[in-house]
């Protein structure tokens, strides 16, 4: 699963060889390796500009190669192996889970650090003009979308059918991928603790894990719930194009496209950055990039370029200009102290406790 980082750095090399050819130079180095980054396309845009900022402060440094993958199949890449041709840095926008940490240990990535860079929220979005209105509630949204709602068939076809105050519209969803951590997110944060806000679904979940997994994780797969791939930008698109569609996707893209699109409320509190960041958002959620300790001092500015991060998350920095929450100032020295002590997680949810103890 490494193909689009080696693609990408050869397409590099091969680039460079071929201005040497031109030139007729055959001694000319071709400059540093850059620093190689895979994983959500809602980090992308924060992730691209901490890149720009860190080449402007770095002379004659390398431009991140940076390649929106999607947090599943950026981790999956991430956790590979070690050494030149494989990914720096993974940003996700949910966290690493067990599994997939011990994926990355038996492959010999067994150095890693979490930062958390920011928070951010799964929000759903109609179309600035003529959009649908709806009153959505952590508990519409899972019968919604479910694909086995408490364990029964999912039948509904039009918002009324789930919820008789709202209108007699069909149910068209347009969202994230599989590999997507937003995808994932929604599921975690949204539909399955409201399925397990039903008792029987919740003594499920030590009876028979798998079923629970199924009745309370599992999207729907008919034309209800539209796939749009990896392209936020093109969701949007989409349904602003369309009045009785909806969106899920990360706050940034609300905040960037408010023109065209407009938030719809969950549980009547509207996604900003003041409800994203006190919690009260039912969709709020951390984002983090992911580091191989070993690449650092042998991937070229891979240091600086982590520095860059800790000087741009703050409130009055250049991400929160496009659209990343900040966190708390706790937070943000955690996970500053994270990246000067380049401290290495143990397992998911162990990087804050570490950090803390070191601070």
């Amino acid at each position: 699963m490494t193909q689009p980082i080696l693609s990408a750095r050869n397409l590099l090399v091969g680039a460079s060889l071929a201005v040497l050819a031109a030139c007729g130079g055959s001694e000319v180095e071709a400059g540093p390796e850059p620093i190689s980054i895979v994983g959500s396309s809602t980090v992308y845009p924060f992730a691209q500009k901490v890149a720009e900022d860190y080449v402007a402060g770095n002379e004659g440094a390398a431009a991140p190669v940076i390649v929106s993958t999607g947090t599943g199949e950026g981790i999956e890449e991430f956790c590979a192996g070690q050494g030149p041709e494989t990914a720096d840095i993974v940003n996700a926008s949910r966290q690493m889970t067990q599994s997939e940490f011990e994926r990355c240990r038996t492959n010999g990535v067994s150095d890693i650090i979490e930062v958390k860079v920011g928070r951010d929220g799964i929000v759903f979005v109609s179309a600035m003009d003529e959009g649908i209105e709806l009153e959505l509630t952590p508990g519409i949204i899972y019968n919604a979308l479910a694909a086995m709602p408490l364990g029964e068939e999912q039948t509904a076809e039009n918002w009324s059918d789930v919820d008789s105050s709202l209108p007699s519209e069909p149910i068209i969803v347009y969202g994230p991928p599989e590999t997507s951590g937003t995808r994932d997110a929604l599921l975690d944060v949204i539909m399955t603790p409201a399925c397990r806000r039903n008792s029987e679904m919740a003594a499920l979940e030590e009876s028979d894990p798998a079923q629970f997994e199924r009745d309370c994780h599992e999207l729907r797969s008919d034309e209800a719930y539209l796939d749009q791939g990896e392209q936020d930008d093109l969701l949007v698109r989409k349904v602003a194009n369309n009045p009785r569609a909806i969106g899920v996707l990360g706050y940034s893209y609300l905040d960037e496209n408010a023109e065209s699109v407009k938030g719809l409320p969950i549980g009547g509190v509207e996604a900003s950055a003041e409800t994203i960041a006190d919690g009260s958002y039912a969709g709020s959620r951390a984002l983090y990039i992911y580091v191989k300790k070993a690449h650092i001092g042998v991937t070229p500015g891979l240091e600086n370029y982590l520095a860059q991060w800790a000087q741009s998350w703050g409130t009055e920095g250049p991400l929160a200009d496009i659209g990343l929450v900040p966190l708390t100032d706790a937070d943000q020295a955690a996970s500053a102290a994270v990246i000067e002590g380049q401290t290495v997680m143990t397992g998911p949810d162990s990087q804050t406790e570490a950090a803390a103890e070191e601070g």
